[in-house]
């Protein structure tokens, strides 16, 4: 175990240690790996994610290191991407409930208070885009405004919707990992519906992904958080169910989850002592959660919207 140890440590470093040699702070060096611009591979020591050696070399000597790098991984909140895109900060929060701009991490501040940040390359991209004109300028389409008027905010179910395929990316082709990532943005109620074997629950449970921390556990922002990154509208938790009933099925038919060996007595599975710690809580993919906004584009993707029958 010792010479597999030291050789991975040679071939690989730690994500803190990738960071570090990346000059990118943590948070930057999380999501550069969420976004796929650094690749990880499996810790052969049974840990988390490791950096492979020859892909920081590959890194560093990119033209324009560390700067083009950073620049991809920078985010905005609403004052600062108002700025990017030339528009007044009311605009860019109407344009994020309503969709169009789709964040891609969030924080809780001292007051409990969810603030939204937003790949600032993405919105120099939808500022740029000629289809986007009549979105920044002048008063804004009807469905715009008709869905603010109603309280409309995608921002959290595209945040989830986003979020998954950071996770799916990391599952890679393992189908309990890929199911896991599914159940961890379902409420624990809706797990343990679909998935009625509670070894397979405590299974997904073990190949749980991390997930971003928001406060002390059980705290009002931790709980705030855990609301946020839970999916709750009824087609969003229908299309998170049937997923997940079937990567659990392609998971058993290509090896079953664990279990303890039959009692030498009853030739019976003794059933857990107690239950297994629920799966729940977050986190490109097989296909996209129902309603999931593309960030750019969209005066199309209105115009669509507006040829669905109602209901």
């Amino acid at each position: 175990m010792s010479g597999t140890i030291a050789k991975t440590d040679c071939l690989t470093c730690a994500p803190s240690r990738a960071a570090r040699e990346l000059d990118l702070r943590r948070r930057e060096f999380d999501l550069a790996v969420n976004l796929g611009l650094i690749r990880t591979v499996p810790d052969e020591g049974g840990g988390g994610r490791r950096v492979a050696r020859a892909e920081i070399d590959r890194l560093r000597a990119d033209d324009g290191f560390p700067d083009t790098l950073r620049e991809r991984v920078a985010t905005a909140g609403t004052s600062e991407g108002a700025k990017l895109m030339d528009v007044t900060p009311a605009r860019f929060t109407s344009l994020a409930r309503f969709g169009l701009l789709v964040p891609v991490r969030f924080y809780l501040n001292r007051y409990r208070t969810v603030v939204w940040l937003y790949l600032a390359e993405e919105l120099r991209q939808f500022a740029a885009e000629e289809s986007n004109a009549r979105l920044l300028t002048g008063r804004a389409p009807a469905q715009v405004r008709e869905g603010l008027k109603a309280g409309l905010d995608r921002r959290p179910r595209n945040w989830r919707g986003r979020h998954i395929g950071f996770l799916l990316r990391q599952a890679g082709d393992d189908p309990w990992a890929h199911a896991a990532a599914v159940a961890c943005l379902l409420d624990p109620a809706d797990v343990a519906e679909v998935v009625e074997d509670p070894y397979e629950r405590a299974h997904l449970n073990r190949c749980r992904p991390r997930l971003p921390a928001h406060g002390a556990s059980a705290s009002p922002a931790a709980d705030r958080a855990q609301e946020l990154m839970t999916a709750s509208e009824p087609d969003e938790v229908a299309w998170f169910r049937a997923d997940l009933a079937h990567t659990v099925e392609a998971a058993r038919r290509r090896h079953p989850a664990p279990r303890p060996a039959p009692g030498p007595a009853s030739g019976q599975v003794p059933a857990p002592t107690s239950a297994p710690e629920p799966v729940a809580a977050p986190a490109e993919v097989r296909s996209v959660p129902p309603d999931h906004t593309p960030s750019h584009g969209l005066l199309g993707w209105l115009r669509r919207r507006g040829r669905r029958p109602a209901g």
